[in-house]
Formats: C-alpha cells, sequence, structure tokens
C-alpha cells in the first residue's frame, strides 16, 4: 500500500482521516512540524503522496519540496481556501471539506496508478533491485545504491538483457567505446565494485560464465 505523510495539526479531523487510511492498509504518518523535519521524513522514508494543509505548510514550501523529491501534492482545503484556490493549480490533487476518507483515498489511489503507470517504462526491475532510468538511480530494497557513472552504465546494460551473456570484449566495447586502450581487467574490477554494492547473502544478480564473460540473472 503506498506510504502516505499528511502535513498538518493533529487535531480531531485529521485523526479521523489518519485512521481511516490506516484502516485500509496505508502506512501513513502526520507531521505538523518544521518545514526541516519534513524535508528529514521525506528523505528517510519517502512518501508516494503528500497531503498538507495551508495551516501548516506555505504551498511556496511545498512545491519545493515537490520539486526536490518528486512527490505528488494533495492539498487538504479548509473554508478560507476556497476563494483563493486558483493559487494552488500547480498542486496535483485537492479535497475539498470536511475530507472525507474514501474521496481522500480515491484521490491518492488515482494519483499512485497514473505515476506507476507513466514510469513503468522507465524501470528495470529485478527482485529487490530497482534502476530508475529516468533519474539515474538504484534502489536495493528500501536503501539507494551509490554507484560510478561507469558502474551505473554497466549494471543498467546488463539488466536491461537479462539472461544474455556478454564478454569482456563485447563490454568493453558497449561501456567504454571502441577507442578504449585499457585491458579487459577493467571489466573485472567494474563487476567486482559493482558486486560489493548490489550483492550479499540474499541477492546475487551477476553470473559468471567461466571462459566467456558475465550475465545478469533473476536472484
Amino acid at each position: 500500500m503506498p506510504r502516505v505523510l499528511i502535513v498538518a495539526r493533529e487535531d480531531e479531523r485529521v485523526k479521523i482521516l489518519k485512521a481511516v487510511l490506516e484502516e485500509r492498509g496505508f502506512d501513513c504518518a502526520v507531521l505538523s512540524a518544521s518545514v526541516e523535519a519534513v524535508n528529514r521524513l521525506v528523505v528517510a522514508q519517502p512518501p508516494h503522496v503528500v497531503l498538507f494543509t495551508t495551516e501548516t505548510m506555505d504551498p511556496t514550501t511545498a512545491f519545493g519540496i515537490r520539486e526536490q523529491h518528486d512527490i505528488p501534492l494533495i492539498v487538504l482545503l479548509s473554508p478560507q481556501d476556497i476563494d483563493t484556490v486558483e493559487q494552488l493549480a500547480d498542486v496535483d490533487d485537492f479535497v475539498f471539506p470536511p475530507w472525507e476518507g474514501r474521496e481522500v483515498i480515491m484521490r491518492i489511489g488515482r494519483i499512485v496508478k497514473r505515476r506507476e503507470g507513466a514510469s513503468a517504462k522507465e524501470l528495470i526491475r529485478c527482485g529487490d533491485l530497482v534502476i530508475d532510468l529516468a533519474r539515474c538511480k538504484v534502489v536495493l530494497g528500501d536503501k539507494p545504491v551509490v554507484l560510478t557513472f561507469k558502474e551505473y552504465q554497466l549494471l543498467k546494460f546488463l539488466a536491461g538483457n537479462k539472461g544474455k551473456v556478454f564478454t569482456r570484449e563485447d563490454l568493453l566495447k558497449k561501456i567504454w567505446g571502441w577507442e578504449y586502450c585499457g585491458g579487459d581487467r577493467t571489466v573485472d574490477v567494474h563487476i567486482r565494485r559493482l558486486r560489493s554494492k548490489i550483492e550479499d547473502s540474499k541477492h546475487c544478480f551477476i553470473e559468471t560464465v567461466r571462459n566467456v564473460g558475465y550475465r545478469f540473472s533473476e536472484p
């Protein structure tokens, strides 16, 4: 289920909304602290959607969080927001008072489904390993994997051609280019470094094909 962050004062309305979301299986957190605290939580546990009230977070600040972290925004409108709703045109959706739980769930579901559909072709998934081609990011489980540019290119190429065996010469040509003057030992070094970052006792992605080269396989 999607992870939802509500940036609002935890009054009775918000408590009821949080309870409804959790009853439907959502992982829901409420935060009314500083912008710095919101940013820290977004980085530590990125939500799928942020709900916020203008009483708690200024729209300009919310737009900054969305730009930085690429997280959709839904405004929980208060009565005083109705006359100025055009100023919130850049948010992804609105919920008018009294924030009825079924409507909020429907709006969250529409945003998540739309984003998943748009990004599905930009992701390479292999078990717990996800390569986000649009952002050049790699995640294993819930943890980001920090790779060098060549390591990322090597992983993207192998994972994008699962099951196919490539010789060291093939990989040199594909990743380093025809004019590269180094030996094929470079491939072995980068494979070893890549394995140290994405493999452990539970994960084994890159298979060595003896006397031939390497291939990427499902764990």
